[in-house]
């Protein structure tokens, strides 16, 4: 059985108290999730802008501590901060693709998806002492280690054989309506985007060479889609795009602001953990005697297509789990999507190397029956399948825990059921409809959803995440565990900070040139957040220097500032990064595992 002094713990950080410290850029999201995990939090100590935060914990499982810096892997005059951290990993370089030059994201997305491994690293941690483990207690991640985590199959794509299938170009939705209401477009296949805009009376040569680039979107983070189809949808109103879509099969979503979602029940943490009534006795053998890490022992199905559910499993294998992932019959399709090395997906790798595979029809009766025998003696079933499909199948929670009373039955779904009438739960739909176009652009610039793939990777992120709370609370429970995480969850904790500004009187936009890169005479730099008002100043005269030139006078007067990566390609040849990327048997590029286990 679990451990006897914690076997009634209905929550996964019961009786567990974590003293918190560090920069509240690093710790405050940290912090709420360590809350909702039924943690008791100590008075915060303050602490600089600078790093690390750290995290000590201690309680029933065992103790443990987590510790986040902006620079794990960079040199820390080249990641002092949220701006920073995102010029030198290239994180500007990709969500300015649909505008050309590089921009900064004006939400800290990178010391979120920070936060959110901190705690996984934290819980995971003390899951192995709760099993029984003497393995590592002491884990450390970085707001750089996290955003090229982020990045991976961007890095991927960019430093493979083989070039892109479309051209790396500006461009990309949204499109605009002619009463200027603004609106994002999905179509999963070619047959409703065709529809579509024929609806609209766009040129038929315009549909078909839009549709590639529309479609590799998701993978390259910009569309150079052809400027007819922007006069076809600002040739008509909003009521006019409504009936096209309704018509072709496609889906489209006005630009709304940041705001709770109508008609939902506000939920203090982006998932959710429900324990299942039966019990369930632990194996005897917990993680081997000085395992490396500490979901060593375990196994997880994952059932993932796209980003969301792959990246979770991802991160559970690199927690030391073995991943079984469950494929259709011919295998997933997304394995031959360019650029490949040696004929497999730079992508598809980044997100599923090292993975086990097996080739289930689970749409017969006889697939069905052999997924269930093997979540029979699996400790995670992972998907993300559209709502219904589950229960459909009759491979839902209440089934598989049925035939594994010990099953953490993980859920990785779009809405979560928690707003009515939803479009179509993917990334740019899910960031049009809870405003991340909005907080994600500084007020002098439009609204308009990032094309770099937010949403799907903090969505991974939190249901690993959730996945890890739900093990913790099995050993403490004694009780198999259902699971769900989601997109809007993901989008809620990207748009709550500028919520809270907004709510005590401030700002909800960031101000005009908030985090833009100032162009020198071979590049770019980006100042830390702090220092850019000092280093605007002196705009002109930067702009006559090299950027090292520039870099050595600014942090000669104190302020912080590191040069931009424009070409991924050359990003692991480059001296702030070098020795941190490594090459997988396959000849894909591999970023840097997001912890260190002491």
């Amino acid at each position: 059985m679990g451990h006897p002094a914690v076997i009634r713990a209905s929550q996964p950080l019961e009786e567990v108290t974590v003293r918190v410290a560090g920069p509240p850029a690093l710790t405050t999201p940290a912090a709420a999730h360590l809350r909702a995990l039924g943690a008791t939090l100590t008075p915060r100590t303050p602490g600089p802008h600078t790093g690390p935060a750290a995290f000590e914990a201690a309680g029933a499982p065992g103790a443990a501590t987590a510790y986040t810096a902006w620079a794990d892997v960079l040199p820390a005059a080249d990641a002092a901060d949220e701006s920073t951290v995102q010029a030198a990993t290239g994180m500007m370089q990709v969500h300015g693709r649909r505008d050309g030059p590089p921009r900064g994201l004006a939400v800290d997305y990178a010391a979120t998806c920070a936060s959110v491994l901190t705690v996984q690293g934290l819980l995971a941690a003390l899951l192995g002492r709760a099993r029984g483990g003497a393995g590592p207690a002491q884990v450390t991640t970085g707001a750089d280690r996290a955003a090229l985590l982020t990045l991976g199959q961007y890095l991927a794509a960019a430093n493979a054989p083989e070039a892109e299938a479309v051209p790396l170009s500006p461009g990309g939705p949204p499109f605009t309506a002619r009463c200027g209401t603004r609106f994002e477009l999905e179509a999963l296949d070619p047959v409703p985007w065709a529809r579509f805009w024929r609806d609209l009376g766009a040129p038929e040569e315009a549909i078909r060479t839009g549709w590639q680039p529309f479609q590799f979107r998701y993978a390259t983070a910009c569309a150079p889609i052809p400027e007819a189809l922007h006069r076809a949808a600002r040739s008509v109103p909003w009521a006019r795009v409504q009936q096209a879509a309704a018509a072709s099969g496609a889906e489209v979503c006005p630009l709304h602001a940041p705001a709770a979602p109508p008609g939902a029940t506000a939920h203090p943490a982006p998932w959710t953990l429900t324990p299942r009534t039966a019990d369930w006795t632990s194996p005897a053998t917990g993680t081997a005697p000085g395992a490396a890490l500490p979901l060593s022992g375990l196994t997880v199905l994952e059932a993932g297509r796209r980003i969301q559910a792959p990246l979770a499993a991802h991160l559970l294998r690199q927690l030391g789990a073995e991943v079984l992932r469950i494929e259709p019959p011919g295998g997933d399709p997304l394995r031959g999507m360019p650029p490949c090395c040696e004929d497999i997906s730079a992508r598809w790798l980044a997100l599923n190397r090292g993975k086990g595979a097996v080739q289930i029809d689970i749409k017969s009766a006889v697939g069905q029956a052999e997924l269930r025998e093997l979540a029979s003696g699996a400790d995670v079933f992972l998907h993300n399948w559209a709502p219904g499909k589950a229960e459909q199948l009759g491979l839902d929670a209440d089934r598989l825990s049925a035939v594994n009373p010990g099953l953490v039955y993980a859920y990785t779904s779009g809405w979560a059921g928690r707003l009515p009438d939803a479009p179509m739960g993917t990334d740019f739909m899910v960031q049009a409809r809870t405003g991340i176009g909005t907080v994600a652009r500084p007020a002098d610039e439009p609204p308009a959803p990032s094309l770099m793939t937010l949403i799907d990777v903090l969505g991974g992120l939190l249901g690993a995440e959730a996945v890890v709370a739900g093990l913790l609370l099995r050993e403490r429970s004694g009780r198999g565990v259902q699971v769900e995480s989601s997109l809007l969850g993901a989008a809620e904790a990207l748009t709550a900070p500028a919520l809270h500004r907004a709510a005590a009187g401030g700002e909800l936009r960031r101000p005009a040139g908030f985090r833009r890169p100032l162009p020198t005479a071979d590049g770019w730099i980006a100042p830390a957040d702090d220092s850019a008002p000092a280093a605007g100043a002196r705009a002109a005269r930067l702009a006559e220097l090299t950027s090292e030139q520039a870099l050595e006078g600014l942090r000669a007067d104190g302020l912080a500032a590191t040069a931009v990566t424009t070409d991924l390609g050359a990003l692991p040849q480059d001296p702030r990064l070098r020795g941190a990327f490594t090459r997988d048997p396959h000849g894909s590029l591999a970023v840097p595992t997001p912890w260190r286990f002491q």
